[in-house]
């Protein structure tokens, strides 16, 4: 390669274009344009050209909006649950200024930055207090920390799951400081295993919902009644993490109601007595990242004068997405105005109807009988009945990409050397955008 055909980076400046940048960033994609083809040893058409393509590269936010068309409506890698309008609009008017985060404006003092969200998930769920972390597995963490430390915690053999890459039920009690002790077996545990375990040393009777799978056929679990019955007598706390978080939502619409039907309500888990009930935020509640922590009064305030939780809290944006979508729930709107709920309850079809409409537009496009999934852990092998536009494609990887690469970008499956595309995640004004993109493409 020619090296004197390489331009200085005091020349590429002058160009009008990159003249026009802050100087930093053209200075920094200036030199990576001329560092790149020094080392590829290939020169670029336009230099200035290329040096603005990076200087966009460099300032594209990493963490954007995206598209999902997947019909996987907590899809994990896309974020779960997308907020609805009014927790995004809480989010926006906390940001842009100061807040009365941790001050009560009645009497200008000092407040709980939970004040917000408390009260309502107390009034929905029925529990006596309340409180809220960063994540679900945080919200175990700090109740086996504060109720449990350098003491027994009893666990089915049949709960010590795994959820994700990095929570594992026996590693989380003995990183909260306490000692695990297994009863039953792997289908089939019997109050009187529980019975059997208890010692003097016995804090805490864990209970923990099945993400992901399924034990079915011979198999026995004693009743959470039964349980906080049997903790309570012997003076000892009843913890369930219950996982995916659905709350009692009056129905507000026509909806296939199969699948959430199958899943625990934390509604029922506090009647029943529950003292410390564990759930997420960002699953079928259809809010923010957060694990929510609902019970008896005695152990949340526990929890809550922990040194631990100071670490887990959760901070204003996150608690004003949170408090706005408790509100919806407690006004009756969860199913109409909270997305993630109104994509788990559309019927079958009412997903056929848009995607009939969106096939109408795209080249060689057909409809067809399929199944979404809620994903994120929550209804394991409970599937949606949908309606997919299907759209056959010789390379239909390279179609998929090209959705990726596309702004925004466009996340969809292939399946029968087709690309799927499922109305059931998209959201108001996605669809014309996938069929543009995909006539477009096509």
């Amino acid at each position: 390669m020619d090296y004197s055909r390489l331009p200085s980076i005091s020349s590429l400046l002058q160009d009008p274009a990159l003249a026009a940048l802050p100087h930093a960033l053209a200075v920094r994609a200036a030199r990576a344009v001329v560092d790149r083809a020094r080392a590829d040893r290939v020169l670029p058409d336009d230099f200035a050209r290329a040096a603005l393509d990076e200087a966009a590269r460099l300032t594209r936010r990493r963490l954007r909006r995206v598209i999902n068309a997947t019909g996987v409506v907590l899809h994990t890698n896309m974020g779960r649950a997308p907020l609805a309008p009014a927790a995004v609009d809480a989010v926006a008017d906390v940001a842009r200024g100061y807040t009365n985060l941790e001050m009560r404006l009645e009497t200008g003092k000092r407040g709980g930055r939970l004040d917000g969200v408390a009260g309502p998930l107390c009034e929905i769920t029925g529990a006596e207090d309340a409180i809220a972390v960063n994540n679900c597995a945080a919200a175990v963490l700090l109740a086996l920390s504060a109720l449990a430390r350098d003491r027994e915690v009893i666990v089915s053999r049949g709960e010590l799951v795994e959820i994700g890459g990095s929570f594992r039920v026996p590693e989380v009690i003995s990183d909260g400081g306490a000692r695990l002790v297994e009863v039953g077996a792997t289908n089939r545990t019997r109050i009187a295993d529980y019975e059997r375990a208890i010692t003097e040393q016995t804090a805490v009777l864990l209970k923990v919902h099945a993400s992901n799978f399924r034990i079915v056929g011979f198999t026995e679990q004693p009743s959470r009644a039964s349980l906080a019955a049997l903790a309570h007598e012997r003076g000892l706390h009843l913890i369930e993490d219950l996982g995916s978080g659905l709350l009692d939502c009056a129905p507000a619409m026509e909806r296939d109601t199969s699948a959430l039907e199958a899943e625990e309500l934390v509604n029922n888990a506090v009647a029943a007595g529950v003292d410390v009930v564990c759930f997420s935020g960002d699953k079928l509640l259809g809010g923010p990242q957060a694990g929510l922590i609902v019970g008896k009064r005695a152990a949340i305030q526990k929890m809550r004068k922990h040194p631990l939780y100071r670490a887990l809290r959760l901070d204003k944006l996150v608690l004003a997405a949170l408090e706005a979508t408790l509100l919806l729930y407690r006004s009756g709107e969860a199913d109409t105005a909270i997305p993630a709920r109104r994509m788990l309850a559309r019927t079958a079809a009412s997903c056929r109807e848009e995607a009939e409409a969106l096939a109408a537009q795209i080249p060689g496009a057909r409809v067809e009988a399929d199944v979404s999934f809620s994903g994120g852990g929550a209804l394991p092998e409970e599937s949606l009945p949908t309606a997919v536009v299907s759209v056959p494609a010789p390379h239909p990887d390279r179609l998929v990409a090209a959705l990726r690469h596309g702004e925004p970008p466009i996340i969809a499956r292939v399946a029968g050397g087709c690309v799927k595309i499922d109305p059931r995640t998209l959201l108001p004004g996605d669809g014309a955008i996938v069929a543009d993109r995909m006539s477009a493409l096509l």
